[in-house]
């Protein structure tokens, strides 16, 4: 899997590479148009093309459980994206490679950041995919943003070593997806939350659907949390690791929740949280110093005040979302969307 990746997108890049326009265009929609334009290129009315055929294949019951779990954990399921999902997916020393290529992650993390939260508010957004089809568009827009990264690193980073893997191929894809998915529900429960096997098996299949969206191969995806276990075990087994690019990305991160998140419970323990969640073995791939050991239902507690002093009882996917774009005007004078890479042509 490390040597697969997704032709479908890379074949679209191609011809948005020959015709600039299409960027422009494409991050002009609210949805993806049908019909699609007349003068589209192939290979990109091809890719699009996938997206109108799963309209009416959403599954919506699955949906449906999957964005009422989310309204209820929404703003703890952000954070363990911040503390637990990303820093984990560092630690992972070939995939950490592709993402420490990117500057935006590096140097302009808070934005970087910001268009996550963005992705996984627009595809968690009651009613997405069924009564909503703005989240196909959401959902192709990162799968090209994948494929133009593969492109530029396959076609100019001079030092690229093939041993890594393409970049982000399947078994990267699958990995984050886990992250996204299985290990937000491991640190649910790392803070004592109850969360039981038709929450984790429902969770697992919004994004499986999310996953096919996103170009992965769902054969290989889990369906129940003992598979999900073992999957995930066996990706750390081949490729937990310390690397150059993991430290970098991990030290970014830290110094970025230092600096900004206003809460100095949590602050002031950016490390703590970091090894409450990772463990031993995690930890010390990302040279995580061991400080003081966080109780879990001090940390939850923690959590829950952080939640409650934003949202006080009314915690709902559409106050998650207020509050995550006030702060994104406080922070950076505009909302943050998803875009495809812009070229410009002399």
């Amino acid at each position: 899997m490390r040597n697969q990746v997704d032709p479908l997108a890379d074949a679209a890049v191609v011809d948005i590479v020959k015709s600039p326009k299409w960027s422009d265009i494409i991050n002009q929609w609210e949805e993806i148009p049908s019909p699609l334009p007349s003068e589209i290129p192939v290979s990109l009315k091809n890719y699009l093309q996938f997206y109108l055929d799963q309209y009416e294949l959403a599954p919506q019951d699955t949906l449906k459980a999957g964005q009422d779990f989310f309204s209820k954990e929404g703003d703890i399921y952000l954070g363990m994206l911040g503390f637990y999902s990303l820093p984990y997916c560092y630690a992972f020393g070939d995939g950490a490679e592709v993402l420490v290529r990117s500057e935006r992650i590096v140097n302009q993390i808070g934005q970087r950041l910001s268009e996550t939260g963005t992705f996984v508010l627009e595809i968690f957004k009651p009613g997405a995919f069924y009564s909503h089809r703005s989240a196909f568009l959401t959902c192709a827009k990162v799968r090209l943003i994948h494929a133009f990264s593969r492109y530029f690193i396959e076609k100019y980073a001079k030092d690229w070593d093939p041993k890594f893997g393409r970049p982000i191929n399947q078994e990267d894809l699958i990995g984050t997806n886990l992250a996204f998915s299985f290990i937000v529900i491991r640190g649910l429960i790392k803070l004592g939350k109850t969360v039981n096997q038709n929450q984790i098996a429902s969770l697992l299949a919004y994004w499986k659907w999310v996953g096919n969206l996103m170009g992965l191969q769902i054969e290989y995806w889990p369906e129940t949390a003992k598979e999900a276990f073992e999957l995930d075990k066996l990706i750390r087994k081949r490729h937990l690791r310390k690397s150059d690019a993991g430290l970098r990305l991990i030290g970014a991160l830290r110094n970025y929740y230092k600096l900004s998140i206003p809460d100095p419970l949590l602050n002031r323990q950016v490390d703590d949280i970091f090894y409450f969640f990772m463990g031993k073995e995690v930890a010390a791939a990302l040279a995580i110093p061991v400080k003081n050991q966080i109780p879990p239902e001090l940390l939850n507690l923690i959590f829950k005040f952080s939640g409650w002093k934003s949202y006080g009882n009314t915690k709902s996917h559409a106050s998650i979302q207020k509050m995550m774009e006030t702060q994104q005007l406080e922070q950076f004078g505009e909302l943050m969307k998803i875009k495809i890479p812009t070229l410009k042509r002399p």
